[in-house]
């Protein structure tokens, strides 16, 4: 059985939230492998819809492990209001993992957060103000703090002593903040750290005995492609890798063992935060994309930028994460159009890109080039074979498949969890 990753195709939102769902139901482990809560998927069951931002959404399939990977930055006070949210609510969280190699972002983690980014003024990135980013910096500098150090007080103490001996120094003098306490910040994360004991395990062992066993594991990227820290649109990205490839260095498991990438990709295109974005659309039709499309982020509530499917973008995505699969989704988000853009290239100062520019400063001056397309008018959220959709539907969706370089496999065609079309299997 296959090893499966699942990942934005664009700048986020894509929607996986719900082609996790769908291929959750009929996998055996469900792992976050990267990002922290500044991702948020929102699956929709019946009536219910479930907003979810550390936890994996395999979470509400009762079949599926879920399990948050070593790459994940976990916020255990964050994570706890998830599961007590969620349990509230009839949703089973015992079976979680989480990984004891999984970092924790501290409460200076979030204050460092918010003031670097008050005061980098126009120069911001954009980022949520929730930790992530200073978690990573601390794990890269190798003065970060494990899940497991949550079980250690004196190992604790040392490494929040550690750390904040120079982050106090930074937030009074630099910031004029108050600075923290160093026993107070480790009692509160031991409190925390032992309401997260139950769940703690060494999820690479778990991951690739399961995958050894015959089982079905499916990977779940926080973010997208074009925020990755090193193939994004640097240095308005997150601050891991949330392509394909992150999901071995994100969960412990080898490249050997994953058999197929599936990227997420909305039949338009959504941005949140700052950076450049060539579709971006600033007159009427974004306006009319964002209402008719709900683009507001699930963790941030933030107005999403909107603008047409960019074919330059997706194809980038292929090449990257080397993509067997394509879940296209949101698509009767497009009816009622008379005509629909598509953007096959770009216009780099005179110079036509038909392939993404990793110069930044040649990507920040990209203007698209449209290709148009004809609409439909037709409700589609009922229909359940590709064939059945309106031709100009099928015509709008092969020509995508056909820039991206890769098979569209699923269409979502509505909000609700049965509102999609299997075209090929995702599990084959």
């Amino acid at each position: 059985m296959p090893g499966i990753v699942l990942i934005g195709a664009q700048w986020g939102d894509e929607g996986k939230g719900k082609a996790t769902d769908l291929i959750g139901t009929k996998v055996d482990y469900v792992a976050r492998f990267n990002g922290g809560n500044n991702a948020g998927h929102t699956v929709v069951v019946g009536d219910e819809s479930y907003a979810l931002h550390l936890l994996p959404s395999g979470i509400i399939s009762p079949n599926a492990t879920p399990v948050i990977g070593n790459g994940v930055v976990v916020d255990p006070e964050v994570l706890l209001e998830e599961i007590d949210g969620l349990e509230s609510r009839g949703i089973d969280c015992s079976r979680l993992l989480v990984s004891e190699s999984a970092h924790v972002i501290a409460p200076y983690h979030r204050m460092i957060d918010k003031v670097t980014e008050r005061f980098a003024g126009k120069k911001k990135i954009g980022t949520t103000g929730r930790g992530i980013g200073p978690a990573y910096a601390d794990k890269i500098n190798r003065v970060g703090i494990r899940i497991s150090d949550l079980f250690h007080e004196d190992v604790l103490r040392d490494k929040v002593s550690n750390a904040l001996h120079q982050k106090n120094q930074m937030l009074v003098k630099l910031y004029n903040r108050r600075a923290f306490d160093v026993e107070a910040t480790v009692q509160e994360m031991l409190a925390v750290g032992e309401r997260l004991k139950p769940y703690v395990a060494n999820t690479s062992l778990i991951l690739n005995n399961a995958l050894d066993d015959g089982k079905t594991v499916l990977f779940e990227g926080g973010q997208a492609t074009m925020l990755d820290i090193d193939h994004g649109t640097y240095p308005f990205v997150t601050s891991s890798n949330p392509t394909a490839g992150g999901a071995c260095t994100g969960t412990g498991v080898g490249p050997t063992k994953i058999n197929r990438v599936i990227g997420v990709s909305k039949a338009y295109v959504t941005r949140v935060g700052e950076g450049p974005f060539p579709t971006e659309l600033f007159d009427e039709s974004g306006e009319w994309l964002r209402a008719q499309g709900h683009e507001y982020g699930v963790t941030t509530g933030r107005p999403r930028r909107c603008g047409w499917f960019d074919a330059v973008v997706n194809r980038y995505a292929t090449q990257v994460n080397g993509l067997t699969d394509i879940v296209l989704t949101k698509l009767d988000v497009l009816t009622g159009l008379k005509e629909i853009p598509i953007c096959v290239a770009y216009d780099v100062n005179g110079v036509r890109y038909d392939d993404m520019p990793t110069d930044q400063t040649a990507f920040a001056a990209a203007k698209p080039i449209y290709e148009m397309m004809p609409g439909w008018t037709e409700d589609i959220s009922q229909v359940h074979a590709f064939e059945d959709l309106p031709q100009t539907c099928q015509d709008y969706v092969k020509k995508l498949e056909e820039l991206s370089g890769c098979r569209i496999s699923a269409i979502g065609t509505g909000p609700q969890r049965d509102h999609i079309i299997e075209v090929h299997s995702l599990l084959d």
